[in-house]
């Protein structure tokens, strides 16, 4: 079927250039199929547009009261796609609130994230550090990332990965005080670094999986983020349960040692989640499909 739009642009090109060759140039397609695509314009119209010889092209008289028409045209669907462009650029303007937590690379994830939407430099992010779980709804969130089961029906979330927590200590404290025998062991006789829970005041539990979890009854250091229980582990102040990937680097260089390493873990689910909303913004749809792709590299889920 022919490109009507396209035999135009070929056609209007050709009347400019009077040369074949030239207009393939200028468009970057090979002299044949400009050939073929005014062949195919004049048997839709049922008239010749150029007279031909062997050096060069001339416009016939019907050619050339069209030519004229066939310029409007392309002005008028230029127009018309510009219209396009515009209208999409104004669905990108506006706010997109974002809620996150702790992140592997979240500098990087976020720098990324900020360097693909360059394109758009009427969007505005608000980038927040979810340190307290949100109201989605009351918060007017357009954008989050959990980890843990996500039991709101009311959300559109796409699962990019896992994560479990490790109980960790510094090797000095390990030598100091030896290894525990049980968790019950650990409890009673080792120092423990606690995280508020910020929406209830207390100490968070540690869920080892689903039969072994327990609440730091009197810890030896108590935090308001999981970085400083982090910081506490490493000074061999206390044992702290991490995220793996925020102690990985450090079991790596043997400043931390993993504890009962042996014992089954939870596996958490990592999740990027958008309230159902009726209609829902494209700048929204575009930043959750990028953060999509972004995050789920650095957990190595397909995404």
């Amino acid at each position: 079927m022919l490109d009507k739009i396209e035999a135009l642009k070929v056609f209007c090109t050709a009347a400019e250039t009077l040369q074949f060759k030239e207009t393939a140039i200028r468009l970057a397609v090979s002299p044949p199929v400009i050939t073929r695509m005014m062949a195919a314009l004049e048997d839709e119209l049922g008239e010749p547009l150029f007279q031909r010889n062997t050096r060069q092209i001339v416009l016939t008289d019907f050619g050339t009261q069209f030519l004229p028409q066939a310029q409007q045209l392309l002005e008028e669907s230029e127009r018309l796609f510009a219209a396009g462009r515009h209208r999409h650029a104004d669905e990108m303007a506006g706010l997109v609130r974002i809620t996150v937590p702790d992140l592997p690379d979240e500098h990087a994830v976020l720098r990324e994230l900020l360097t693909a939407l360059q394109a758009y430099p009427k969007l505005v992010l608000d980038w927040r550090r979810d340190t307290v779980r949100l109201n989605v709804v009351q918060e007017q969130i357009d954008i989050g990332v959990r980890i843990g089961h996500l039991a709101d029906s009311r959300l559109i979330a796409r699962k990019i990965g896992e994560t479990c927590e490790k109980i960790v200590m510094a090797p000095a404290l390990l030598r100091r005080l030896g290894k525990p025998k049980d968790l019950a062991d650990l409890q009673k006789n080792y120092p423990l670094a606690a995280v508020l829970n910020h929406n209830n005041g207390r100490a968070d539990t540690w869920y080892i999986n689903e039969n072994l979890q327990f609440t730091p009854a009197k810890p030896h250091f108590v935090g308001s983020h999981i970085h400083n229980a982090l910081q506490a582990a490493l000074a061999g102040n206390a044992v702290s349960q991490q995220l793996d990937w925020m102690v990985a680097p450090y079991l790596s260089s043997g400043e931390l040692v993993e504890l009962f390493a042996e014992v089954p873990k939870i596996r958490w689910p990592v999740s990027i989640y958008r309230p159902q909303r009726v209609v829902t913004p494209m700048r929204v749809k575009v930043v959750f499909d990028l953060l999509i792709e972004i995050l789920g590299k650095r957990f190595e889920l397909p995404v």
